[in-house]
């Protein structure tokens, strides 16, 4: 069994086979291990049953990208189990490998990848044009996060199995701002 983690956006998500629960919360880094537990709970699920554990890199909230993260490598330390990176770019793709993923970033410009296309930030006016190499947009509509667990597994069978780190495709603001007084 696989456990899906995403923190990356306002919500907590979990899927586990064809089993999917977003839950909203005040503080996800409070409500996290409890969530998780329950939804383990619900699924009839013991911890002994995941062989491996996906979580969402990025792009997202620069917080809850890293407490998703570091959740998911705690469990798989103590479950000996690994944990594998899965982008939101990844889970678009998988749906759409033919796209050009365009997520607004809500600071002006765009998340965009495509196969082809390594992921990074695009202002509107160089995304119009760049778009066009593709057969459709994607990353307006939420991505399906049950794609996710083929996505581990099949990062699992090619041996991409890299050590899992936030994908930032930015300064945080504070990065941005530490020289503003």
């Amino acid at each position: 069994m696989i456990l899906i983690i995403n923190t990356a956006g306002n919500s907590l998500e979990f899927v586990l086979g064809n089993n999917h629960k977003s839950v909203t919360v005040e503080k996800q880094s409070i409500a996290l291990p409890v969530e998780c537990e329950k939804f383990m709970t619900e699924n009839n699920a013991k911890w002994s049953d995941l062989h491996a554990i996906g979580v969402v890199v990025g792009p997202g909230s620069f917080t809850g990208i890293r407490l998703g993260i570091a959740y998911a490598k705690g469990l798989a330390m103590g479950l000996k189990t690994p944990v594998v990176g899965v982008s939101v770019f990844d889970l678009y793709l998988a749906a759409t490998p033919d796209a050009f993923v365009a997520i607004d970033s809500g600071r002006g410009d765009f998340f965009v990848a495509a196969n082809g296309l390594a992921p990074r930030t695009m202002k509107i006016e160089e995304l119009e044009s760049k778009q066009m190499e593709w057969p459709r947009t994607v990353g307006h509509k939420p991505f399906d996060l049950k794609l996710a667990v083929d996505v581990v597994k099949q990062k699992i069978a090619s041996g991409d199995t890299k050590p899992v780190v936030p994908m930032y495709l930015r300064p945080s603001y504070a990065e941005e701002n530490k020289n503003v007084k």
